[in-house]
């Protein structure tokens, strides 16, 4: 998408892992930019992708050529000014306009028993976790005229699966969220099984409905992405409200 002299910004789709996770071949976000960068890292240079993305989810990453642009990206967003948002599609129509999530955050077996290994939880002893959500668009599907709405969310924090929680925990999950979604034992049924008929009933799109639409360096360049096909097309089919 934007190319400079030591980082590149990219768009992921969905589906693609950033990383590998074991040794069989899986193309990979990191894998397909070896190939494109492959003569900067024969001249010296490297791949660190800057900020990971989950592999349902798409949109912009940006990635460092070189070690130098590494750590100078590794401390701007400890020093927070790499700025994000995201769109998310979720269930339901918040009664606010905007609000604000401030709630720590922990793996949730540290605290409880869980079944899911990854499964993250609010918890009062947990790190800190903050989200701003403003309302962009509220729609209806449906003959039922079932309520969603696209929310931008903009992380303070950069928590795992922080978007995921903090807006389930408002009462409006993502849709396509097998975790934070109608309920945990479809992440399971979806390990066990892959999709299914049953699974895209309950959870209406095969992938979490959040997308990675801006990022923004030091309160400089900034680059934006619309919604991708598959989400657009999800609240496209009904007007706004």
């Amino acid at each position: 998408m934007a190319e400079r002299e030591d980082f590149l910004v990219v768009e992921k789709p969905p589906f693609l892992l950033v990383h590998p996770t074991k040794p069989d071949g899986t193309r990979t976000l990191w894998g397909e930019l070896k190939h494109l960068l492959a003569f900067e890292i024969a001249n010296g240079g490297q791949v660190s992708i800057v900020n990971r993305l989950d592999r349902e989810t798409s949109g912009l990453v940006l990635v460092a050529k070189n070690a130098a642009a590494a750590r100078r990206f590794g401390l701007m967003m400890q020093e927070q000014r790499i700025a994000k948002e995201y769109l998310a599609v979720v269930w339901g129509w918040p009664e606010w306009e905007a609000k604000t999530v401030d709630a720590p955050l922990a793996r949730q077996g540290v605290h409880a028993p869980s079944p899911i290994w990854l499964k993250q939880a609010i918890h009062p002893m947990a790190a800190p976790a903050r989200t701003d959500f403003t309302v962009e668009k509220r729609f209806t599907r449906g003959a039922e005229g079932d309520r969603f709405s696209i929310v931008r969310a903009v992380p303070q924090t950069g928590r795992t699966h922080q978007i995921r929680v903090h807006l389930a925990s408002l009462g409006h999950p993502i849709v396509g969220d097998k975790i934070y979604g109608p309920d945990e034992k479809l992440y399971l049924e979806f390990i066990g099984t892959g999709w299914t008929p049953r699974l895209a009933s309950k959870l209406l799109l095969a992938r979490h409905a959040l997308h990675s639409a801006a990022l923004e360096i030091g309160g400089g360049e900034r680059w934006v992405s619309p919604l991708p096909p598959d989400l657009a097309t999800f609240a496209d089919n009904s007007p706004s409200s």
